[in-house]
């Protein structure tokens, strides 16, 4: 075993967002820190956000836009690091952000290594320092700071530091480098975890109805979904396993297995509306020539099998009229299950924020632990709130350690 005599400030274990603004920001304060990478690359979950293209904030972030035990929690952090602020803060650095659909900001250039070079800049400029393909395997409290132990190059190290963030992430997903080191030192200090799932993931249809799903592979509509706790106006995706799409992804952080979700397929429009007129008219077009303007072919032969569509309107009962109403705006889903980690982009629940100072994300009962971006208790929606939730949570413990 190798010891490394060096004193840093401090040590900041997991290069993705939340580890490499802190790094940065901790740089600029004129701070030393060493960051750990278990990967052979800084950013590896920014390389592949939004497509390759990085949606790295969001214009609507508020607290309001996260799933946590104290969603609240976060308002005084997004007060001291705010979306203008990020803004401005790439800006400086060379990335003007362009907003696409929902308030998701893109680096002009669509290129998310752009957004990682950034980071990787301004720590070389501020001589941070740097271990790739460092796995961090133990973490000890010394009576002036921390040891961290790493295996890299073949032999075990011991780093030293004053302080210790622990910004490796969640467990989504594994073959990027995930796993649940923050959350297995944290609870192994005795910090509470708050029970972990997969978020912002796909979900899976299976029993009798898999195959009405499957045949509807590619299919995507506009919809309103919803459950007893939340709805999200966006769209759905069929797959051959079940149900994706950006609709899916934010309702899933809402739902729990054995729980329904509800699909309006018709979204602002009024169907019994929409059957009266045309009632009003003569009534000689079909049901399904009706609804062809706003579904696919394959949709409304898919929906043709559990609903009466192939009757005139005219001709169209008032039980098979209110029937086809209460459907088409209330389709009903019981997912069998989630894809799992290796499909979801983040991880729901972490390190409980009862653990942390609301000023510095210091852990409490452990003076010198940090703990910031997706490991904490603070999971955001689909579309660039996550990144907020880490640049705000890495500038706040830069400050700090």
């Amino acid at each position: 075993m190798t010891n490394r005599p060096q004193m840093y400030d401090a040590i900041i274990v997991g290069g993705g967002a939340c580890g490499l603004m802190c790094a940065a920001q901790a740089g600029l304060l004129g701070k030393s820190t060493l960051l750990l990478e278990r990967n052979d690359r800084l950013g590896a979950k920014i390389l592949i956000s939004g497509g390759g293209r990085c949606n790295f904030t969001n214009l609507h972030t508020t607290s309001d836009n996260f799933v946590s035990e104290n969603p609240d929690f976060a308002k005084p952090i997004f007060e001291k690091w705010t979306v203008q602020d990020t803004i401005d803060f790439f800006e400086s650095y060379g990335i003007v952000g362009k907003e696409k659909t929902l308030g998701q900001l893109f680096p002009v250039s669509n290129k998310a290594k752009d957004v990682v070079e950034v980071f990787a800049n301004i720590m070389r400029k501020t001589q941070q320092k740097v271990r790739l393909g460092a796995l961090v395997t133990n973490i000890n409290k010394t009576s002036n700071g921390f040891e961290v132990h790493v295996n890299m190059d073949e032999e075990s190290v011991v780093f030293k530091a004053h302080k210790v963030v622990l910004a490796s992430g969640g467990l989504p997903v594994a073959k990027l480098g995930a796993s649940d080191f923050a959350l297995r030192t944290a609870g192994d200090m005795g910090l509470k975890i708050v029970p972990t799932a997969p978020a912002l993931v796909p979900l899976v249809i299976t029993g009798k109805d898999a195959d009405w799903y499957k045949a509807l592979s590619g299919n995507t509509v506009m919809v309103r979904v919803s459950n007893h706790r939340i709805a999200f106006e966006e769209q759905v995706l069929f797959t051959h396993w079940g149900l994706s799409g950006p609709a899916i992804l934010q309702i899933s952080s809402y739902w729990r297995p054995g729980e329904r979700i509800y699909l309006d397929l018709l979204p602002g429009i009024d169907l019994a509306k929409l059957i009266k007129d045309e009632r009003d008219a003569g009534g000689k077009r079909k049901v399904a020539q009706l609804l062809q303007a706003y579904f696919s072919k394959r949709l409304l032969e898919a929906l043709g099998q559990i609903l009466p569509l192939d009757i005139k309107v005219a001709s169209l009962s008032k039980t098979d009229a209110n029937l086809i109403t209460a459907h088409l705006h209330k389709f009903e889903v019981k997912p069998a299950t989630d894809k799992g980690y290796d499909k979801a982009e983040v991880m729901r629940g972490g390190v409980s924020t009862e653990e942390l100072d609301p000023e510095t994300l210091m852990a409490k009962k452990i003076p010198g632990l940090y703990m910031g971006g997706e490991a904490v208790d603070m999971t955001g929606w689909l579309g660039g709130y996550n990144f907020q939730w880490a640049w705000a949570s890495g500038y706040l413990i830069a400050k700090a350690i």
